[in-house]
């Protein structure tokens, strides 16, 4: 099994939303893992709320698998408290812009509603879905949109070990 994580670092962004250039490092997510699944079944798991618990210990979940669903999961908070981002889990919500079957789906205005503390967000979030020659699926999962503070910069490290996690936990699940 192979899971590749890294978090690109890309300089001199465009800032849409400012409409200006930035200068500084931008942080985003990008993780993949190959699933001897099909790529129908894999995408199922990201809108069946009884799957997102199994694989993503999401506690609830409202997803539509359509353009212009909501993708909204719950995660019950955390005991422990991270230094920067307070305690984990809430809510994570945003709409699904765009949705096709057997190949991915792409989330648009999506934030993280923290059990403590100011949202974060706006961001976006692309599953997409490639069958290898061997008839597995790679599973790559894309998360972009920053402001420059040490709450972003945090949020970007730990969801980064969140979805090594979970993309291990969805293998699991798939491939028994």
């Amino acid at each position: 099994m192979k899971l590749y994580h890294r978090t690109r670092e890309r300089r001199g962004c465009y800032d849409a939303a400012r409409f200006s250039s930035m200068h500084a490092d931008v942080p985003s997510l990008d993780v993949s893992i190959v699933i001897a699944a099909p790529p129908t079944r894999v995408l199922r798991s990201f809108f069946d709320p009884l799957a997102l618990g199994a694989w993503w210990q999401v506690a609830n979940a409202v997803t539509s698998p359509r353009a212009l669903g909501p993708y909204v999961v719950e995660w019950v908070p955390t005991d422990f408290r991270d230094d920067v981002l307070g305690r984990l889990g809430g809510v994570f919500r945003g709409t699904v812009m765009q949705f096709q079957p057997g190949i991915g789906f792409f989330v648009a205005d999506a934030f993280w509603l923290p059990p403590d503390g100011d949202p974060i967000g706006p961001m976006a979030l692309e599953v997409s879905l490639q069958t290898e020659a061997t008839g597995a699926t790679r599973v790559r999962v894309t998360q972009t949109g920053f402001e420059e503070s040490a709450r972003w910069r945090r949020y970007y490290e730990v969801i980064g070990f969140g979805w090594e996690h979970s993309l291990k936990s969805l293998k699991s699940l798939l491939e028994k």
